[in-house]
């Protein structure tokens, strides 16, 4: 036994090596300490594990946690440490902002909520698979990995950050470590529905309460009553990596299997011509995402849509004279969706990044993550848009990673924590400052409801409130009516536009690009 985890070990541990050793001849310097701690650990990970007796996790003591899983597991162990799940860092290739770099929350990753985790690292971190350390600590190796946050229901459901500093549990249980399971939708959710400072506050399509749902209108897929898929059901990991994610965020974990979830892995057909009774959804299958039609409605839980650092939320000043405490927040519950086309790339915003860059005038907000596309080269999909009031210098526009730790839990002063975000960042602590708006888009995948209460034509193409076709998502005439009316015949008035639109495109074949500015050749219809 112990050869056999030598060997694979072995293995690992060289093809490990050889790709990282390619990966740092090219990486930016300030990339290397990310990679420094793998060496270190991979150099020293074909120590001969010890195996506990018998191999069974019944005689297992928490006490012994976690070398008792390191001797048999030392090769998972090897993965899990490798993970964006672990190191929260990651390679980028839908980025089209730093992609060549590694990015993730570790670092560089800037959101409208938390901003950035510098300086807060004991908050930040309590969400982090690991005992406490940050993955990049020199002396962080494989004894710093939680395995139990994953694989014990019971375990996940006390972990708390320690009086020194570890993550763990008050009263440790032997129970802990013997009932050892595959992650369930417990274990997933006591990061994932909470991130952000609460349940349901940062995603908006999860909660705590999608742990034990039976509902299925509350969510078709996760619900007790119905298919109960656990998470890993369509997140499939290979190797403790796995796939997908939301539009604003930036690592992918498993490049080789990219980070799209297909619907069609289960729902086989439904992404063709003839994937659905009614032939009309079948001319949208292509341009319009399974998502856009099935999440009629999110925050079934109410979740964050506006966050201000210049008061508690409480409502009350934070100015440091009530003490520390969570900023103010609007929250909000079961919303419609905000609509946009996506190619599958996204320009996310990065600590130290010119802010200007992105400005968006017509909003007058600061994008830290925008979807990509339009309606020539993305399809529709259905996103959370959310708003934050934060701080930005004055001199050369950069987003402030106000000290979080400061404000959550020491003085609760804004202005103190923004003069240690100023010198964490570098800047003199009297940094001139303005307080902007930024704003982030964030797809929507779960909470999916019954194909019965599905959307249906008039839910988009009569209902402006729900999505606005012809002004923010490009399907408005490329000219005046008459303009384009009359390059083919005189003017007409009065006709109803769904009977125009189908007598030229179902009956005469025209495509799109005779009235608008785009092309829909997969059609096959006449061009002008």
């Amino acid at each position: 036994m112990i050869m056999k985890h030598l060997f694979l070990t072995w293995v690992v541990t060289a093809f490990v090596l050889s790709t990282f050793s390619c990966a740092a001849a090219d990486d930016p310097p300030n990339n290397r300490p990310f990679l420094e701690p793998v060496y270190k650990l991979l150099l020293t990970s074909h120590r001969p594990p010890t195996v506990p007796p018998g191999g069974s996790h019944a005689d297992l003591l928490y006490s012994e946690y976690p070398q008792n899983c390191l001797g048999c597991h030392t090769v998972q162990a090897n993965e899990m440490f490798g993970s964006t799940h672990y190191q929260w860092l990651g390679n980028a290739p839908d980025m089209v902002n730093g992609p060549a770099i590694l990015q993730g929350k570790l670092t560089n990753a800037v959101n409208s909520y938390c901003i950035n985790i510098e300086g807060n690292w004991p908050v930040c971190g309590s969400c982090h698979a690991g005992r406490g350390k940050r993955p990049d600590d020199p002396a962080a190796g494989l004894e710093n990995i939680d395995c139990l946050i994953c694989h014990s229901e019971e375990y996940a459901a006390a972990r708390i950050r320690l009086p020194d500093g570890s993550l763990g549990v008050e009263k440790p249980q032997d129970s802990m470590v013997r009932n050892i399971q595959a992650p369930t939708r417990a274990n997933c959710l006591k990061c994932h529905a909470t991130a952000g400072g609460g349940d349901g506050v940062k995603r908006g399509d999860l909660s705590l309460a999608t742990i034990a749902n039976s509902d299925p209108h509350f969510d078709v897929h996760m619900n007790t009553s119905g298919s109960d898929l656990a998470c890993q059901s369509c997140h499939v990991f290979i190797g403790h990596r796995v796939i997908g994610k939301g539009s604003d965020l930036r690592a992918t974990d498993d490049p080789g299997r990219g980070s799209e979830i297909q619907c069609v892995s289960c729902h086989e057909g439904k992404d063709g011509a003839g994937g659905h009774d009614d032939a009309t959804i079948g001319r949208h299958v292509a341009r319009v995402a399974c998502q856009s039609c099935h999440i009629p409605t999110y925050a079934k839980v109410a979740t964050e849509t506006h966050r201000d650092w210049r008061s508690h939320d409480d409502g009350s000043p934070a100015d440091g004279v009530s003490g520390p405490g969570h900023p103010f927040t609007r929250k909000e519950a079961n919303l419609v969706p905000v609509y946009r086309f996506w190619n599958r790339l996204s320009d996310n915003y990065l600590l130290g990044d010119d802010a200007a860059r992105t400005y968006d005038a017509a909003k007058n907000t600061y994008p830290t993550s925008r979807p990509l596309g339009d309606n020539r080269d993305g399809k529709l999909y259905p996103f959370k848009y959310k708003t934050a009031s934060q701080p930005k210098t004055l001199g050369d526009d950069r987003l402030i990673a106000l000290d979080t730790f400061e404000f959550l839990k020491g003085t609760g002063n804004v202005e103190t924590a923004i003069e240690k975000g100023l010198q964490n960042m570098g800047y003199s602590a009297a940094e001139p400052y303005e307080w902007i708006e930024t704003d982030t888009y964030q797809m929507l995948n779960h909470g999916v409801a019954p194909s019965s209460a599905a959307l249906t034509c008039v839910s988009c193409h009569d209902n402006p409130a729900r999505m606005d076709l012809q002004g923010e998502l490009g399907y408005g005439l490329k000219g005046s009516s008459g303009t384009v009316c009359t390059q083919c015949h005189g003017q007409k008035s009065g006709a109803d536009f769904v009977k125009i639109h189908d007598k030229h495109v179902q009956s005469k074949r025209y495509d799109c690009s005779w009235c608008h500015t785009f092309s829909r050749p997969e059609r096959g219809l006449t061009m002008p």
